[in-house]
């Protein structure tokens, strides 16, 4: 979009709005247009300014954030970030992003604290990243629910050009994988693994609402779980997903090493590392997402004889991440979220 990004800030506390208007107002391309102190009051505000952008605290008095997600998505729908502690309210930040939140950030505290001003580049980047989201992509009614599972007319395990498929995904991601995953057949001939960038303490959650929408088993990553056909595993927040071969089984690693990555976990370290097991039998999936993680480890992918699909720009929330991969020249096809069920079983 062009011109000046106008946010509306929702948060019971005072000190709170201070906080995020003052880190937001840093930025020339920000302005903050207005404050709120519960979603009634938002709702109202929302309609007189009609913000570009607007963040929300979630445990607010009169309407919480979930229920004025759901009111403001109905009346006009904008982007919604939801800054959150991550203590009690994983359930609540779910809820908001199937009800239409784009995207979600932790506070470093739940205290009136200046720690709260180490979150300030990563909202403004967050707000920037927004404002540029297609919001009839973001509607619960476009993401809704998935489909019924593909029929299972695929090889059986072992048989195919592929051993694995990674996925990367980003801002969107929790919205766009529960219309991903329960595409695939029960029987999939193949493992599949996941990382999603998500603050500690959500992922094993959504990981078991993933599970509880689709065919395949889906879980949160631990030490030692073995790749077996038909289980999805997500990268646990805080920790880099990698790959060991155990004789003939490939078994997960966890670690926080490297330490010098943007994200942990890692696409790129996910990639890099189902590369070097699986070689040219890898298919990597790049989906929307901020930034650029996922781009190295295409190329890796790539090196080893692998194959890369990324979303296509009209269905991405937000077109960073495949853009990269893309621009990079690493992509082999580019497909819309509602196909890329059927592109992956094509490809194995």
């Amino acid at each position: 979009m062009s011109g000046v990004i106008k946010v509306l800030v929702v948060d019971d506390s005072a000190y709170v709005r201070k906080v995020v208007a003052q880190m937001l107002s840093r930025s020339p391309f920000i302005e903050v247009a207005g404050t709120a102190r519960d979603g009634q009051e938002a709702l109202d505000l929302a309609d007189e300014i009609r913000p570009d952008v607007i963040t929300c605290d979630l445990n607010m008095p009169e309407m919480g954030g979930v229920d004025f997600v759901q009111e403001q998505m109905s009346r006009r729908p904008v982007p919604i970030i939801i800054i959150s502690v991550a203590n009690g309210v994983g359930e609540q930040v779910l809820a908001a992003l199937d009800a239409g939140a784009i995207d979600f950030l932790q506070k470093p505290t739940a205290l009136a604290s200046d720690r709260l001003l180490d979150m300030g580049d990563e909202l403004v980047q967050k707000v920037k990243a927004a404002a540029e989201a297609p919001m009839h992509l973001a509607e619960p009614a476009a993401l809704g629910v998935a489909a019924a599972p593909l029929p299972a007319t695929i090889r059986p395990a072992g048989s195919g050009a592929v051993d694995v498929v990674v996925i990367g995904i980003s801002t969107g991601g929790p919205q766009a994988l529960k219309v991903l995953i329960p595409r695939l057949p029960q029987d999939f001939p193949v493992p599949v693994c996941m990382v999603l960038h998500m603050p500690p303490g959500y992922t094993e959650l959504y990981a078991a609402k993933l599970d509880q929408m689709t065919p395949l088993r889906v879980k949160e990553a631990a030490e030692g779980d073995e790749l077996v056909p038909g289980l999805a595993l997500l990268a646990p927040a805080g920790r880099h997903l990698t790959f060991r071969r155990r004789g003939a089984r490939v078994v997960c690693h966890l670690d926080v090493r490297p330490l010098d990555t943007l994200h942990r976990p890692s696409v790129d370290v996910m990639f890099q590392s189902a590369a070097e097991i699986f070689g040219a039998r890898t298919l990597g999936v790049v989906m929307t997402g901020m930034g650029s993680d996922g781009r190295d480890g295409s190329a890796w992918i790539k090196g080893a004889g692998g194959r890369i699909l990324t979303e296509a720009e009209s269905s991405c929330v937000v077109y960073g991440m495949p853009r990269s991969v893309s621009e990079a020249g690493l992509s082999d096809a580019a497909v819309p979220l509602a196909e890329m069920a059927e592109a992956i079983l094509e490809w194995i």
